[in-house]
């Protein structure tokens, strides 16, 4: 498997989150949901998302990410944008899809805030420990929160190493519409949630608040 790094929202892999503070002043209940975009988040497309007038957050969304954030969750998206790297366009577009996701998930709901996305622009015959079904952007995710949190200056990393990652206790998850978003989540030792498509996270908001839900468990 390659150490291609993940890439990180108009940052810099491994600098610091300005993290805001959750609803109500909640303190961080130590664990991180981590989504999938399309098909999660808005509605997906077999032919990619193209453009941000493409993208269409799915119906309560919105308010389902403020619920986890209210019951003090840190989100982090995680999502394969392998057109990159095949050349169909090209990081800076993806940086204005992501953009209005931001803005249209706010407008609906002003708790509706994603912490920090990460996205894989690899293809698949490039075997990236960052492309789902691998663990690599969950392992990013989990570094940069937790040194962000703790208000720690987060090493330059040149690799993703289990040695590095932090404990996030029995409630972190991920969310996905694939299997390997599940495979994903395995790897990462985190509870796993399979959604249908059209509904997306509402689907298995309450499912994720429930402490006693082990998650999907599918090979």
């Amino acid at each position: 498997m390659n150490q291609l790094l993940p890439y990180r929202h108009k940052s810099k892999l491994f600098e610091n989150l300005d993290l805001l503070p959750l609803p109500n002043n909640s303190p961080w209940n130590g664990s991180i949901i981590y989504l999938d975009r399309d098909g999660v988040l808005n509605i997906g497309s077999e032919n990619y998302i193209n453009s941000p007038e493409e993208l269409v957050i799915l119906p309560d969304v919105a308010n389902s990410i403020a619920k986890l954030k209210k019951n003090g969750f840190r989100l982090c998206i995680v999502t394969n944008q392998s057109p990159i790297n095949r050349g169909y366009w090209g990081h800076n577009m993806l940086e204005k899809i992501h953009e209005k996701l931001i803005s249209d998930l706010k407008k609906i709901n002003e708790d509706a805030v994603v912490d920090l996305i990460l996205y894989s622009p690899y293809a698949p015959f490039e075997n990236s420990i960052s492309r789902k079904p691998n663990p690599g952007m969950l392992m990013a995710g989990n570094v940069i929160i937790n040194h962000s949190e703790k208000g720690e200056k987060i090493p330059n990393y040149v690799d993703l190493n289990s040695d590095y990652l932090f404990y996030e206790g029995e409630s972190s998850a991920i969310v996905g519409d694939r299997l390997v978003d599940i495979q994903a989540g395995n790897s990462h030792g985190i509870r796993t949630f399979l959604v249908d498509p059209d509904i997306g996270l509402p689907q298995v908001i309450e499912r994720i608040l429930d402490k006693t839900d082990k998650g999907d468990v599918l090979q």
